[in-house]
């Protein structure tokens, strides 16, 4: 999706910048001069066009019929409806400054006009165009591209772009018969860049889809970025051994922003504490016991960092109400380009085995989180998780499973069920459920609604968990600490049996949330559920009396949200960071 809007921003020329570089120079009443306005002027229209179609392209999931709607409507703005264009323009799914793009075309260029343009260019350029590059330039991650992306493609992309604007005008202008040194002048002339080029990236990256972060379309020894959330100090221990054995090494490197979810109290404003690990927090008997907590979390994960020197921890404080608090971590994750959020389950279980609730504000934090995370989530039922437990040669291991059934957040699962693979003192089973032949019989025979459709989707989803499969068998070929089992079975109940029989001693199980899609495997086991957010397997998992107590990760592919501008369920990450007040220590 970024190659849109990249495209859209190398392609584009500012005119207002083109018009005060031809003033200075003094070209602007020149034929050069003249003809630079109006290539402008066209180029400008053009761009803007594109940038209406792919927003509705994105925003209507690729259905072309939107963009033709949205230019329809701009035309007919053009000559009535003038008052309800900015409504008018969100509602199709394209963006507001379209609509005052517009509004500003259709002003009279009189007394009127001018104005107007007096009185908002004062405000636009001396009060909001200030702050607009400050966030711009808060936004701009040098390290990132850096460290993610070859630089010398990156150059290679803008050299390209440029040189094509240059080539193109300049057969153009020869075409035409006119002087070469006037083309290549005109050429150099197109290629200035202005504000609208930052305003298309940095909508671009409001709207910037985690489908390519995705863990599942990313190398297992790829760089993680990890957004782990705690309510308390006895979240901590089943977090850090996750991350423990995540398997963190100087050449896959794992980044964890250690975020401490406070409650908002006694104040009218959400904050952001960034701590810094080098200084403690003053504890004494005066510090209340929040600060404390966060003394002991902000502790705890530097030593984790001191143990791990594969791992990097960015500890922060997040104090915000419980209704909003999935949304200032969704705009930091946003922010941080976070591929995964890590979440502690809202109940934790007690010596008779049972389950006792801790906040059940912290439910609806994490069913929240669940409905709108921008990335990958995983959300961990910890029963008392260790990193390596003795086993009978007298190593140190730990045993992990990913039972596979189907879809996207299957394969999610499995992704970072790879990445733990790689550790050494880790044992890893890969145990897939694949349907039966009555299974097969049933869908086959199945005359639903949509049959058809869904029959096309199901195959699509089967040929992408066969590939990906394939891919991690291959790789891990030569690997004996991974174990791969195939596994028939018709039913629920089957899945359920055959865990209960030949997979229950294991320290962690790993599985995937299946939400949005119903799955034969599985529609028994969804049929009754106490715990929606832990997905039918998941569900099932816990309430199993296992071989002894294991904990268990469920894991959840992010979704493509289809919003007019992507403001209405994910704001716009560094307003929401910036509106909030933000604190170091």
């Amino acid at each position: 999706m970024g190659a849109y809007f990249w495209s859209i921003a190398l392609s584009l020329t500012s005119l207002p910048y083109l018009a005060r570089i031809l003033s200075d120079l003094k070209l602007m009443y020149t034929d050069l001069g003249k003809m630079a306005l109006t290539a402008a002027v066209v180029n400008d229209l053009s761009c803007s066009c594109l940038l209406v179609v792919a927003l509705c392209l994105i925003n209507g999931e690729k259905e072309l019929y939107v963009a033709i709607l949205v230019l329809l409507c701009m035309t007919i703005f053009w000559f009535s409806l003038r008052p309800f264009i900015r409504f008018i323009t969100e509602l199709c799914g394209a963006h507001s400054f379209f609509g005052a793009f517009m509004f500003g075309l259709m002003i009279s260029g009189g007394e009127l006009g001018s104005n107007i343009k007096e009185k908002v260019e004062e405000f636009v350029v001396g009060i909001l165009l200030r702050p607009m590059f400050l966030l711009t330039g808060t936004r701009t991650n040098i390290e990132f591209i850096f460290a993610d992306y070859f630089v010398g493609l990156v150059i290679l992309v803008i050299l390209m772009a440029i040189s094509a604007k240059i080539v193109a005008t300049l057969l153009v202008c020869l075409y035409f018969k006119c002087p070469m040194r006037d083309g290549l002048a005109l050429g150099v002339l197109m290629n200035t860049k202005g504000v609208l080029a930052i305003i298309i990236l940095n909508e671009g990256l409001n709207m910037k889809s985690y489908n390519d972060r995705h863990l599942v379309k990313s190398k297992p020894d790829t760089p993680l970025r990890v957004l782990a959330c705690v309510h308390s100090t006895g979240n901590l221990s089943g977090l850090l051994s996750l991350l423990q054995i995540s398997n963190a090494t100087r050449k896959s490197p794992i980044t964890v922003f250690a975020v401490h979810l406070v409650e908002l109290a006694g104040r009218t404003s959400a904050m952001l504490i960034f701590h810094d690990k080098n200084k403690t927090i003053d504890t004494g008997n005066n510090c209340s016991k929040e600060k404390a907590e966060a003394e002991q979390i902000v502790s705890t994960f530097k030593s984790f960092e001191n143990d791990n020197h594969g791992a990097t921890v960015k500890p922060l404080t997040v104090v915000s109400p419980y209704v909003s608090m999935h949304k200032d971590v969704n705009n930091f994750a946003l922010d941080k380009f976070a591929n995964i959020i890590l979440i502690p389950f809202h109940k934790r279980p007690d010596t008779s085995g049972g389950w006792t609730d801790e906040n059940l504000q912290h439910e609806t934090v994490n069913q929240n989180l669940l409905e709108t995370s921008p990335c990958s989530i995983g959300l961990l039922v910890d029963r008392g998780l260790t990193c390596f437990s003795e086993s009978k040669k007298g190593m140190r291991e730990c045993r992990v499973t990913m039972l596979f059934v189907e879809g996207p957040d299957e394969r999610e699962a499995l992704a970072y069920a790879w990445k733990m693979a790689g550790n050494p003192r880790l044992m890893f089973t890969l145990v897939r459920f694949v349907p039966g032949k009555q299974v097969s019989e049933l869908v086959e025979n199945d005359n639903a609604p949509y049959i058809f459709t869904d029959r096309f989707e199901r195959e699509r989803q089967k040929q992408l968990d066969d590939d990906y499969i394939n891919e991690f068998r291959f790789r891990t070929m030569h690997d004996q600490s991974i174990t791969y089992i195939e596994k028939q079975v018709n039913s629920g109940d089957q899945i359920v049996s055959a865990i209960s029989d030949a997979y229950n001693d294991f320290d962690l199980y790993v599985v995937g949330r299946g939400h949005g899609r119903t799955f034969p495997l599985t529609e028994g086991l969804a049929n009754w559920s106490e715990f929606p957010e832990l997905g039918p397997l998941g569900e099932t998992l816990v309430s199993m009396d296992l071989e002894s107590p294991a904990s268990v990760l469920i894991v959840q592919q992010s979704c493509p949200t289809s919003s007019g501008s992507k403001k209405n369920k994910t704001s716009n990450p560094s307003k929401e960071i910036f509106g909030v007040e933000t604190f170091c220590e």
